[in-house]
This record gives C-alpha cells, sequence and structure tokens, in this order.
C-alpha cells in the first residue's frame, strides 16, 4: 500500500461503490458502506444518472408538487438526505438516465442517454474520479446489473472499465495520475440464499411471507425439469454489518419518491434481519493481492 496518496494519509482506506440512479446506494450495500464509515474507511458512491426518467414509485408522494415539476432535483434532496444517514461520500457522473423500456417490442432508448454512450465517453468521468479519490476496493453490479436496466448494465461496463483502465497511464490521458484499485466485487444484494432464509424464519414464526412469490419464480422449473441456472458469481465475501441495518432503513426512506415505507424492503423486521441474515454480500471477481475466500472483509488482503 502506498505511505501517503494526495487523497488521505498513510493507512487511510477507501472503498468506492458505483451505482446507476440514486437509491440503489440505498437498496444495494448500504449497510456496508454505513459500517466501514463509521470504522474511519472513506467510503464514495459514484451515481452515473440522476434518475430523470424514473417514476413515482411511491404512492404516498405522488402529490409532492416537486415531483411532477422538478423529479430530477428533487431526486438530488433526496440523495442527499441519503448520502447523510450513511456517513458516506458522494459524487454525481452526470448522465442522463436512459429509463426503462417497456413493451412488445421494446421502445428505442432516448438519444444521448447513459446506456446508449460510448463506453470510454462513459467511462472517463468515473476512471477521472478513481484516480482523483483512489479507492482500494470498487463494488459494482454484475454483467446483468443485478437485473436488466440499461443504465444498471451500463454502470457495471463503466465500473469494470475503471479498474481495469485508472492505473494504465496510456489510457485516459489528461484524467488524472494513474491509480490502480485492488479489489473488484459484484454487490449480491438480491442473493437467493438470503430470500430463501429469511422466508423460512417467517414461515416458522408462523407469519407471512413477502418473499414466497419471488422464491418460486427462482425455483421454478421448466417443462424438462431442468432448474435456473446458478448465479453468475457466487458470494464469496460477507460483511456482517446488522448493526446498520437501521441506517440503510433511513437511507431507503429518505428516497421517499422511489421507496414506499410500507412496501417491500419493510416487509421484515429489521430485529429477524439481523438474527437470520445480519451480512451483506458480495463476489470478489478481482484482485490484484493475496485473497482467500470466504472473506469477511471487503479489505482482506490490503490491510
Amino acid at each position: 500500500m502506498p505511505t501517503e496518496t494526495s487523497s488521505g494519509p498513510a493507512g487511510e482506506l477507501r472503498l468506492l461503490a458505483v451505482h446507476a440512479h440514486p437509491d440503489d446506494e440505498a437498496s444495494k450495500g448500504a449497510a456496508t458502506m454505513a459500517s466501514y464509515a463509521a470504522s474511519g474507511v472513506r467510503v464514495m458512491v459514484a451515481t452515473c444518472t440522476g434518475g430523470e426518467r424514473g417514476d413515482v414509485l411511491n404512492p404516498a408522494a405522488a402529490g409532492i408538487p416537486a415531483a411532477k415539476r422538478d423529479l430530477a432535483g428533487l431526486r438530488r434532496s433526496e440523495m442527499a438526505a441519503s448520502q447523510a444517514a450513511l456517513g458516506i461520500e458522494h459524487r454525481w457522473l452526470g448522465f442522463m438516465d436512459s429509463g426503462l423500456p417497456e413493451g412488445d417490442p421494446l421502445p428505442d432508448l432516448p438519444a444521448g442517454c447513459f446506456a446508449l454512450r460510448p463506453l470510454e465517453t462513459a467511462a472517463a468521468p468515473l476512471v477521472k474520479l478513481v484516480r482523483e479519490f483512489r479507492p482500494h476496493v470498487i463494488i459494482s453490479y454484475d454483467e446483468n446489473g443485478g437485473y436488466p436496466h440499461p443504465d444498471h448494465i451500463m454502470a457495471h461496463k463503466v465500473a469494470v472499465e475503471a479498474f481495469h483502465a485508472a492505473g494504465d497511464p496510456a489510457k485516459y490521458p489528461g484524467t488524472g495520475a494513474p491509480w490502480e484499485p485492488q479489489k473488484l466485487y459484484y454487490d449480491r444484494g438480491f442473493n437467493p440464499e438470503r430470500f430463501r432464509a429469511l422466508h423460512e424464519a417467517l414461515i416458522q414464526a408462523g407469519l407471512d411471507s413477502p418473499y414466497a412469490e419471488r422464491l418460486a419464480a427462482w425455483l421454478e422449473t421448466d417443462t424438462e425439469g431442468n432448474q435456473p441456472p446458478a448465479p453468475l458469481h457466487p458470494t464469496t465475501t460477507q460483511v456482517e454489518c446488522g448493526e446498520f441495518f437501521p441506517l440503510r432503513d433511513k437511507a431507503l426512506k429518505a428516497h421517499r419518491t422511489q421507496v414506499d415505507p410500507d412496501g417491500f424492503f419493510f416487509a421484515v423486521s429489521t430485529d429477524l434481519q439481523k438474527q437470520v441474515w445480519p451480512w451483506e454480500d458480495y463476489s470478489l471477481i478481482e484482485s490484484r493481492v493475496p485473497a482467500t475466500v470466504p472473506e469477511t472483509d471487503l479489505f482482506a488482503g490490503i490491510r
């Protein structure tokens, strides 16, 4: 590890999470980030787009005048509140939300949106940020974007590009001095094993499970009895962060246009979640330091 950098003293650890829209940071890895921030790690979220083409998903927020007049501006203020709840740093990368196309056939994506940008154009601001912030660890989505939203898939692509390119002085000239991150992880916020464990705990307690339908879809076989394919990347790393679930929930509720406080994310009590699955799950994809899995620390091998 370098003895000193432009962004911090010797021994400082830095974590960068790359997300597509404001609210993604609250629903994927938020307790992990709050936990590390509380321990003295510098944690930053890079948000690729402003979520301009999103919808108001919380029925209680439908009557907010700003939600119709200036959703992008309102989502910026929501992001600021989420950032404050988690105790992290934040940067906007400045791209235009691509929207989630619907219909058959699917409509074309809007011109100029994030998902249609050439990779080098889309990755350049993130490479610049990596060279400035100098993270030791980068977290992103898998190749499917966690779920197949075009902005999530592009966020995955630019994060992987930045991980590989930021340390190469020949690439992205004019974006700062090279910096080579040490580890790349994919978030497993929608880990089926977690939902299954919570589902079984609820059933055993005689409570209704909000996960039954989702699990049934995951376990459904085709007409020949074939199970769906295994996840692309297994869990290698579990960060214990149950004590920070309340801060995660506070960050989620800060996104009041996107998150229903009576909805899916809050269907299971925090206490039960802490008892059954007090971790957040990740796949270690690449490491430039010796790494042995399973891990309990994203900085294993770096500290």
